[in-house]
């Protein structure tokens, strides 16, 4: 059959999507300065792949389509990759995924279920490890796939790349693919840093591990937190590896390579869409930034029978998570007014869909976040949405800024009470002067009070909190306990039973124990782990509130500024007055056992995973800090002990892996009775 006629609008569409495709990949691999999202390029490319397939004679030998990405910058040596470093195919829902599947089946000829390799798809730096004898002999970037950049040098300087393997056995040659990354913490600790010297920040950790691994100095590289995670193994000679992709991992494992602890295998396809619910539930709690999960048929004998297409393998595809970064407009911004007084600057955005919600509002944090950013009222800008982070701004698009454009004025008046605004030396966070004048604070310092962390007063949510302070029945937390059942019952959507419900639980909490009641006093920069601490320390409020800077810097993770925020808190008369008001409404708990090193699980390392049926997940961590134990979000061969609940996944094969001891809910039950504790 003849291939159609190409309408004319059509022929101009894709030439615009490759002009527009070629800039982002420019910006994206040369520039390590993205213009577009990620969920916008990979819209604007799978349009241009439907115009081709639709009208095969648009494609050219330089569509967008038909590379990976950018020629190399010429300031470090090109490398030519013996083994083509491809991409991959992407799925978008469960749907594309099962034709995956489908299409695996057929080429195989098989009814049976294939088996799958299952890996987080790391949001990082694609790089090329070769090793000869064993030794590390040349890095190198993907670059367009076939040639990339020498960066050998600043490859070396990463703790986690491996200069000589180890073991015996290592191929003559061994080409080693992975990902260089940039996990969270170290990010938000080198912005930090340079925002504080006055240097440009990067917008996301990717970002931050491009830039880190183009210096040409090597010392700054090595200065950057920078981590290697492999996936895989492109040139071997004289030597052999397993023949699954799992055990290949590994094997790479024990040679001395860092490999991701949530790989699994799925017996089928229907466990890989398990494994991605369940990865999609934790993305947010994890190190690192991830993007979607890598999919790969394990067998590799299986692999070779598939073969490849002419940029991507058919036996691999990458299912991706709802976009995180969106672009959308600013349409103004507002003032919120939190519980310690602080004045945030909050975007209102032309809403858009990105991470998996509809978002119209994000943070701007503070003055100096403002001015990093260059933002203004009326700008195109970029929106991160990282599992359940709050959505904040991360960059202008500036080549879309209009001249109605306009900058962003802080008050000097707080927005809700008209209190002075106060800056706080050292700080760029504005501050309400109002504190309980204000209810703005009143408020959240009421929500914050009731919360499941701390006093878990049910039924009292946030609307009814608003309702109460603003028909005048609430002026404190202690005034909690002074609400009668007719003031209650008298407000809007509640009647008698919800009222006499949220009575009683009033009443609950009133039994609680010290470290909740610290954490729900909401003293700046103490937490649930600090509360802790403070409460194991001392033992019970008394010698708490009498303690100076000092003494409070002999507690764990204590440091000046919170040892100053606590005693601050506890010198303000307003603090004493509402701390003996709520001992007066009967508000109460046992003293804490002092110190804790001969508490029964002093350094020991707990993981909690799977869904825990009798109690929750915090309850459960709850009761295994009270007896000493650390509770990580991760397995190690550090870990003690994995208490796995029903649907535990890839923690309980890791654990199983490194012969950690498990334990299931019976039996933590069982050993939390087993030292006096009743469930």
């Amino acid at each position: 059959m003849a291939n159609k006629k190409i309408p004319t609008e059509k022929h101009q569409r894709a030439e615009e999507l490759h002009e527009i495709l070629q800039r982002a990949n420019y910006h994206y691999y040369v520039l390590d300065n993205p213009e577009l999202p990620d969920a916008e390029y990979d819209r604007r490319l799978r349009e241009l792949q439907e115009l081709e397939t639709e009208y095969p004679q648009l494609v050219t030998p330089d569509s967008p389509t038909q590379r990976v990405g950018a020629e190399p910058l010429k300031e470090f040596a090109e490398v030519r990759h013996e083994v083509p470093m491809l991409s991959l195919d992407n799925a978008f829902g469960d749907d594309e995924l099962l034709e995956f599947d489908r299409r695996v089946r057929d080429r195989l000829n098989t009814d049976k279920p294939v088996e799958y390799a299952c890996e987080p798809k790391l949001d990082g730096i694609a790089i090329s490890l070769l090793y000869r004898d064993g030794l590390l002999e040349r890095a190198a970037t993907r670059g367009d796939g076939t040639t990339g950049e020498d960066i050998t040098q600043n490859v070396r300087t990463i703790g986690s790349v491996p200069l000589k393997l180890l073991e015996d056995g290592v191929p003559d040659v061994l080409e080693v693919r992975g990902e260089i990354y940039m996990p969270k913490a170290g990010f938000a600790e080198m912005n930090r840093a340079a925002a504080k010297a006055g240097e440009k920040t990067f917008v996301n950790p990717r970002n931050a591990a491009a830039g880190s691994l183009r210096q040409l100095d090597s010392r700054i590289t090595a200065k950057r937190p920078l981590e290697l995670c492999v996936y895989g193994v492109g040139l071997l000679e004289g030597g052999s590896l397993p023949g699954k992709h799992t055990e290949i991992l590994q094997q790479l494992n024990r040679w001395g390579f860092r490999i991701n602890s949530e790989m699994a295998a799925a017996k089928d396809i229907q466990a890989c869409i398990d494994y991605y619910k369940e990865l999609g539930e934790k993305r947010g709690e994890l190190a690192y930034d991830i993007d979607g999960i890598v999919y790969k048929v394990n067998d590799i004998g299986l692999q070779r029978r598939l073969g490849f297409v002419a940029r991507a393998p058919r036996w691999a595809m990458a299912y991706k998570f709802p976009a995180q970064e969106e672009m959308t407009l600013l349409k103004d911004v507002e003032f919120q007014v939190g519980r310690t007084g602080a004045v945030t600057p909050v975007a209102r955005l032309e809403p858009v869909f990105v991470g998996g919600v509809t978002v119209s509002n994000a943070t701007l944090h503070n003055r100096d976040e403002i001015e990093r950013l260059g933002v203004k009222i009326g700008d195109t800008v970029v929106i991160r949405r990282a599992g359940d982070v709050i959505p904040q701004v991360v960059s202008v698009v500036a080549a879309k800024r209009s001249n109605k454009a306009r900058n962003i004025v802080f008050p000097d008046h707080c927005p809700v009470c008209d209190s002075p605004v106060e800056s706080v030396p050292g700080e760029a966070v504005l501050r309400c002067s109002g504190g309980l004048i204000c209810s703005a604070q009143r408020k959240q310092a009421i929500k914050h009070f009731a919360s499941r962390k701390a006093m878990d007063i049910d039924g009292l949510g946030d609307k009814l909190v608003e309702q109460l302070v603003d028909e005048g029945l609430l002026h404190s937390v202690s005034g909690l306990y002074d609400l009668t059942l007719e003031q209650v019952a008298g407000l809007e959507r509640m009647g008698q039973k919800s009222a006499r419900n949220l009575l009683d639980a009033l009443e609950r909490s009133k039994d609680t124990t010290l470290p909740k009641f610290l954490y729900a006093l909401g003293i700046r920069e103490v937490g649930e782990t600090t509360a802790r601490n403070l409460a194991r320390h001392f033992g019970d409020l008394e010698p708490l509130m009498q303690a100076d800077g000092e003494a409070l810097r002999e507690v764990d993770d204590v440091g000046p500024v919170v040892a100053h925020f606590v005693a601050e808190f506890f010198d303000q008369p307003h603090a004493q007055e509402e701390i003996e008001a709520l001992r007066q409404a009967g508000v109460h708990w046992a003293p804490e056992e002092q110190g804790g090193e001969d508490r029964p699980l002093s350094g020991q390392t707990w993981v909690l995973t799977g869904k825990l049926e009798t109690l929750s997940r915090s309850e459960a961590k709850d009761y295994l800090l009270r007896m000493g134990a650390k509770v990580a979000g991760s397995v190690s061969a550090n870990t003690d002990t994995v208490v796995a609940g029903p649907g535990a996944g890839s923690k309980l094969n890791k654990a199983r892996e490194l012969d950690v001891a498990t334990m299931d809910e019976d039996e933590f039950l069982e050993m939390l009775r087993g030292r006096g504790i009743e469930i």
